[in-house]
């Protein structure tokens, strides 16, 4: 039980990367690119050979009541309050553990291989470590505090990484524009915890979560105090899982190197959101409104961002928007109530999301740097290794049977319709999102890969990638098509393997499961859609590739308002940030800290000067001056010595007496 009793060594070995690397690089001139991708590899490697390890110690000690609770030592600790280093353990840790450190093992080694040629290499991967390490230590908390370190940590690191080239004016704009979108959101998931702390007395999971259980259920529109705690800390998760309407920083996100989209941007940390609301769920299942707002907004998010990629031409803006849409079906399964199948997608996602990053990055690197996909086209025959992973990918996003992003979309879908809090108005959302997805992913590699070549062969110099790039992304297509396999018995009867696993955190669920007949006509159904979205793209940019070029002339106001992401950045910055910039500049800036604080100080120094510089005159070395200013001087003396004489003797009583 050696994992088990210190867990602290998962996150301890990424941090314990990131300091070597980091100070090495500083401090040492001639620090080698192969030494820092030793450490930093092997420390993440080091850290995923843990997490497996813990899943057999897991599996063979069984570590009952869950979740497993280390208490290491406190580090707050103020009057009643009190927040430890406290890490803990269930199967819902289980999971999220295997995706930080698996699919980020994976993206350490491509990075290895894109990041080869690049200026500030160690520095590279002392962020990612140092990324890997506030991830971790998110998802083991025991406690909303060291949730919240790890939480604004992954945002620092985020923002670190997004900003990487720092020389690049859109690159700096980005990294400052996703730390500010997340304060807004963080500041709501602040006010929850204060909330929290309030009510119950304490923000460990097991005090908040067991005293939460034992209170009644608020009524559906009833703004109580579940009501209002869970509606903050999803403030927080619309930030940082970039769901309407703080999504804005994540598509200038793309401006940092592609693994750091790849990591950070779809497999990891955006989906602290979704992980927050499912462990919280216990609070979430208390208030109905709470739950309505999550799968509303989740389901608008999903909507909204399939229409924006639908258009977009940047290869990695495409997989931005795919990602904020996903996110949108995370939420969507857990506002309905089915947290296991929100999960279940978060897995799978990370699997086919992680690739399509990588594998675009592998088609970038392969054009030197070219992102525009009206750039690119025929590379099927020349870079066949990133072309078929790259298909894995899309047909696993798009829900094609058998593929993982089937049995997890299929499983969402499903919960939409027939689920605790669900709808049909939210399944036909979703249903529509999936026919959208299949669209513009299949644009996504027929524009890529397939058709004429659009570039110049000349100076494109086309080549695959190397090894180091390429392992990882086969390994990730095999996840791709076989990570969703645990929901298959479903469709013949059986359990979900992943849901029973899940079920001691979730519990089991509340109606009866549904038959396999229904399961089979609703995956079905899903497949058609799927299949609908490949004949579009296909008639569209193979069949015929002049036609969407006519429909966006036709249909010219649409096109230029998804081309231009329905003016929402236009909108918050007429909205927002100009005023805000000219309240800032005019008032805070010229009239408080310029007129008033610093005219104030400058006042004060200047009328000392002013004073200073009449005293200096007094010092003029003439001789009879300073006689003159002596005797000035004694006979002010003498009148302040004899003054309160003068005056008693010049008093009214004193002269009376004087004449008598």
């Amino acid at each position: 039980m050696l994992i088990l009793r210190y867990l602290w060594i998962i996150p301890a070995l990424p941090l314990l990367g990131a300091a070597i690397n980091g100070l090495a690089g500083m401090f040492l001139p001639r620090w080698p690119n192969k030494a820092v991708s030793a450490v930093a590899l092997g420390s993440t490697g080091l850290s995923f050979a843990a997490v497996l390890e813990l899943v057999r110690e897991f599996v063979h000690y069984a570590p009952y009541p869950l979740p497993w609770v280390r208490q290491y030592f406190t580090w707050i600790a103020a009057g009643d309050f009190r927040a430890g280093f406290d890490l803990q353990l269930d199967q819902l840790t289980i999971v999220m553990l295997l995706v930080v450190t698996g699919v980020g093992w994976l993206i350490h080694i491509y990075s290895t291989g894109y990041m080869a040629r690049e200026g500030g290499y160690y520095r590279f991967f002392a962020y990612l470590n140092l990324f890997t390490f506030f991830m971790l230590v998110l998802v083991l908390a025991a406690n909303f505090a060291l949730l919240f370190v790890g939480w604004e940590g992954v945002g620092l690191c985020s923002y670190l990484l997004i900003g990487f080239w720092f020389l690049k004016r859109s690159a700096s704009d980005a990294g400052k524009k996703a730390f500010i979108v997340n304060r807004i959101g963080d500041f709501g998931f602040m006010l929850g915890m204060f909330l929290l702390y309030r009510t119950f007395g304490s923000l460990d999971f097991r005090a908040v979560f067991g005293q939460a259980s034992s209170l009644p259920a608020e009524s559906f529109g009833q703004f109580g105090l579940l009501t209002v705690v869970c509606l903050l800390l999803f403030a927080g998760a619309t930030g940082k899982s970039a769901q309407l309407p703080l999504y804005v920083w994540l598509p200038d996100a793309m401006e940092g190197p592609t693994p750091v989209s790849a990591l950070i941007h779809a497999a990891t940390m955006v989906t602290a959101g979704v992980y927050m609301v499912a462990r919280s769920h216990t609070l979430f299942r208390l208030s109905p409104t709470a739950l309505f707002v999550v799968a509303a907004a989740g389901a608008a998010t999903a909507l909204f961002s399939a229409t924006i990629a639908l258009v977009q031409n940047d290869i990695k803006r495409v997989l931005a928007y795919s990602t904020i849409s996903q996110l949108g079906y995370m939420f969507l399964a857990c506002g309905a109530g089915a947290f296991a199948a929100g999960i279940f997608h978060l897995m799978t996602h990370s699997f086919f999301k992680a690739l399509l990053f990588l594998a675009a990055g592998s088609v970038i690197h392969a054009l030197g740097g070219e992102q525009d996909m009206r750039k690119m086209g025929g590379l099927a025959g020349r870079v066949r290794w990133t072309w078929l992973t790259m298909l894995m990918a899309t047909l696993a996003i798009a829900g094609a049977p058998g593929f993982s992003g089937f049995f997890s979309k299929d499983a969402i879908l499903l919960a939409a319709l027939g689920g605790a809090h669900g709808g049909v108005w939210l399944y036909a959302a979703g249903l529509f999102t999936a026919l959208l997805t299949a669209l513009y992913m299949f644009r996504l590699l027929f524009l890529t890969f397939h058709g004429q070549p659009r570039f110049d062969e000349h100076q494109a110099h086309v080549h695959e990638s190397p090894g180091s790039m390429l392992a990882p992304l086969m390994i990730l297509a095999v996840l791709s098509v076989a990570g969703g396999w645990m929901a298959a018995p479903e469709f013949w009867g059986g359990s979900s393997y992943f849901e029973r696993f899940l079920a001691p955190v979730f519990g089991a669920a509340a109606e009866a499961a549904p038959a396999s007949a229904e399961i089979q006509k609703f995956a079905a159904i899903a497949a058609g859609v799927a299949l609908a979205g490949f004949l579009l793209a296909w008639a569209f940019y193979l069949w015929r590739p002049e036609a969407p070029r006519r429909l966006a002339g036709s249909l010219r106001a649409a096109y230029d308002l998804l081309l231009h992401k329905y003016f929402v950045d236009e909108l918050y910055g007429a909205v927002v940030v100009r005023p805000l910039l000219w309240l800032s500049t005019n008032l805070f800036w010229k009239a408080v800290d310029s007129a008033g604080i610093d005219g104030a100080v400058n006042g004060v120094a200047a009328s000392a000067a002013g004073l200073g510089d009449r005293v200096r005159r007094v010092h003029s070395g003439n001789t009879r001056s300073y006689a003159v200013w002596v005797v000035i001087g004694a006979l002010a003396v003498i009148a302040v010595i004899f003054w309160p004489l003068l005056r008693e003797a010049l008093a009214p009583g004193a002269v009376t007496g004087m004449v008598r």
